[in-house]
């Protein structure tokens, strides 16, 4: 008994030697596949948004720099108009010509990229904003300005229509990061125009003028030496795009309807943009503001533009993917008309005119992500074909605004501009409604952001 109790005992003792002699190789197995997991994920996972190549942020700086061209003239105008004698409505042609050319050169810029490529459409359009920027901050007079300034929106709409395809051919993490990029730089630009235009305008109207010159050479030098196809790749062929096809692309009608929307749209935008200085001037002078000048009206608009920012990027896609397009244009387009209305009776207070000018910029960086992505939606098109045409007559309709807005002032009556503006935007709210058969493709809530973000990227950059 002692013996075999002896033997028992031994062999229960001896039982968990193995298990202890392998223990400490199970837990270095388990790490292994641990790190072999994690190094699967890491693969799998996209680079960081910031880790881009140089040559995507210099593209991207160079579409912050051209979107400040939209509202950087904004804070001088009255500067202008008192220091080269001119009339509100000589100053606010600044917009029209810059504008109607855009619009015009929309039309073509696919078929010009399709012929040169994205390289040089890019660097022919920085090359025409630098020189006319420096030429219409040199000019003696405010017919110089306009002229020069639709140099400018020529050289903007060649650089604007190729941009975002430079930086998704560009950008490391694949199209989504590169479009967020792109967005980002399109609202830092929006935003920061006006308070650039107010800082330097403060020192001279001729100020912004140069200062963009300066940017947008910086910006091409950049993209000169960092923009450039790897060595070792094969040219990708390009696909020669005809002559007129934006033009032929607006017999599809759901293109034709939402390119009359936009047109009517941005008619009452560019009333709000290039015409509420005027009013601010001389709300502020009445008040004894007498301080009021360019700076005060560049802090003004950059609220604006950061409202317009934040809400394009940020706000605009949970709306469209928890509502659809049609009910969100709907209602932001009744939202500007009301603001419209509101700017029309607060037209001679101060307060009143600051304060629905930044909630109108609430509304319109809505609008204009869905009505973009509505037009990206609507047709079987290709996206760069329809977004060429629907821009096209998007600057257009902004650049009769300017044009009007002050023989309107004079005639009527300094509130009437607005009650125009309101009137534009009744007839976008007609016509929305009126082509809901041909808007059946973009009646619906969209179920991802990804194709979201890739619409809107493509239809901002034309």
């Amino acid at each position: 008994m002692n013996h075999d109790q002896k033997e028992q005992t031994t062999s229960t003792t001896a039982e968990p030697q193995p298990d202890t002699a392998s223990s400490p190789a199970i837990p270095a197995a388990d790490a292994a596949r641990a790190a072999e997991r994690a190094a699967e994920r890491a693969a799998d996972r996209p680079p960081s948004i910031l880790r881009q190549p140089t040559s995507v942020w210099a593209i991207a700086f160079a579409c912050a720099v051209s979107f400040m061209g939209i509202g950087l003239v904004d804070p001088i105008l009255p500067a202008i108009s008192h220091e080269l004698g001119a009339s509100a409505s000589q100053t606010m042609l600044l917009f029209t010509s810059y504008l109607f050319i855009t619009g015009i050169a929309m039309f073509f810029t696919s078929w010009v990229s399709s012929m040169i490529g994205v390289r040089w459409t890019l660097v022919a359009g920085l090359v025409l904003v630098v020189v006319f920027a420096a030429l219409a901050g040199a000019s003696g007079t405010v017919g110089e300005i306009i002229g020069f300034r639709a140099g400018w929106g020529l050289g903007n709409a060649l650089f604007i229509s190729t941009a975002l395809a430079a930086i998704v051919g560009a950008a490391s993490g694949g199209s989504r990061q590169a479009i967020v990029l792109y967005e980002a730089a399109l609202g830092a630009g929006m935003a920061v125009g006006p308070l650039v235009g107010g800082a330097l305008g403060s020192i001279s109207w001729r100020g912004p003028f140069f200062g963009t010159a300066a940017l947008m050479a910086v910006a091409l030098i950049a993209i000169l030496v960092m923009l450039r196809a790897p060595k070792g790749e094969p040219r990708a062929p390009r696909e020669r795009m005809p002559l007129f096809a934006a033009f032929r692309a607006l017999r599809h009608p759901a293109l034709l309807a939402l390119g009359a929307v936009a047109f009517f749209y941005n008619f009452g935008f560019f009333v709000l943009l290039a015409y509420s200085p005027y009013p601010m001037e001389a709300a502020a002078k009445a008040a004894g503001a007498e301080s009021f000048g360019a700076h005060e009206l560049g802090l003004v608009f950059f609220g604006w533009g950061v409202a317009l920012a934040i809400t394009s990027v940020l706000v605009a896609p949970v709306l469209t993917r928890r509502f659809g397009l049609r009910p969100v244009l709907f209602t932001m387009l009744t939202g500007l008309g009301i603001c419209l209305v509101l700017l029309g009776a607060f037209v001679h207070s101060l307060p009143g005119l600051i304060v629905v000018v930044v909630v109108s910029g609430l509304l319109l960086g809505v609008m204009n992500t869905a009505l973009t992505e509505a037009v990206m939606e609507a047709t079987d098109l290709p996206r760069n074909v329809a977004s060429s045409a629907y821009s096209g007559l998007r600057f257009i309709g902004g650049a009769i605004a300017p044009a009007v807005a002050g023989p309107i002032a004079g005639a009527f009556g300094v509130a009437m501009p607005y009650w125009a503006g309101a009137g534009a935007l009744v007839v976008s709210i007609v016509l929305l409604a009126l082509a809901g058969g041909a808007l059946r493709r973009i009646g619906t809530p969209h179920e991802t952001a990804v194709e979201e973000a890739e619409a809107i990227g493509r239809g901002d950059a034309a």
